[in-house]
């Protein structure tokens, strides 16, 4: 599927940021301070796009960037997403609850602090499970939802876990097959644990340790370990 082209007004990789199954461009915020600053180019943009945030506080605002109706697909994958790097992936949830709207159904007082929007009018809830797969995407590392990519596409599938990100890199950097900077890694994962799904194979030599982390770093068992 091609997937459309990103917005003149926007540069998406200062975001999180996915395409979907059907080729739609979905940007969040990383930060309060983003979620401002994309909301408020969209509102400029005078397009009415879908947007998302979880039904909790502590997540991004997500938005579907494409004048086409979106699938149902596409909304089932952007919940996703917006569920998998809010809070709740930090707080080990399991699922979570994400509000479904439209951009001018959103609006913000001086009162409101940064990143805080209220919405008017009724809105969409959906219930999502939080699970992702890493891909590659424009070239890119990317965590998106298990539905968004084939199968043969899909390099790791990953969910909320006890041990943090940056503890698991060394995991990473072994069962992914094509190298990636550790930047490129946590720029992709979203914050917090993580836990890799499913079975992986042990390590046959010394041969398959990262050599970026030392024995003492490592959370693998291994030969050099014994």
């Amino acid at each position: 599927m091609k997937s459309e082209q990103p917005k003149p007004f926007l540069n998406h990789e200062k975001y999180r940021w996915f395409f979907t199954s059907s080729g739609k461009l979905v940007v969040g915020g990383k930060s309060s301070l983003q979620n401002d600053e994309l909301l408020k180019k969209l509102k400029r943009s005078r397009q009415d796009y879908i947007i998302m945030h979880t039904s909790t506080p502590g997540s991004p605002f997500a938005a579907i960037l494409s004048e086409k109706k979106p699938l149902k697909s596409d909304i089932e994958e952007t919940a996703i997403f917006t569920a998998c790097f809010s809070r709740a992936w930090k707080e080990k949830n399991k699922q979570a609850s994400v509000d479904i709207f439209t951009l001018s159904k959103i609006y913000k007082t001086k009162s409101m602090k940064i990143g805080t929007w209220g919405i008017k009018g009724k809105i969409e809830r959906k219930v999502v499970e939080l699970n992702l797969v890493l891909t590659k995407q424009e070239g890119r590392l990317r965590a998106v939802p298990q539905i968004t990519v084939k199968n043969k596409d899909k390099l790791l599938a990953i969910r909320p876990g006890k041990i943090d990100k940056r503890e698991m890199l060394p995991k990473f950097h072994v069962l992914l097959k094509e190298h990636f900077s550790q930047e490129e890694l946590l720029s992709a994962l979203p914050p917090g644990g993580v836990t890799i799904k499913g079975k992986t194979k042990p390590l046959k030599s010394s041969a398959e340790i990262p050599s970026c982390v030392t024995c003492d770093d490592c959370p693998l068992e291994c030969p050099s370990r014994k």
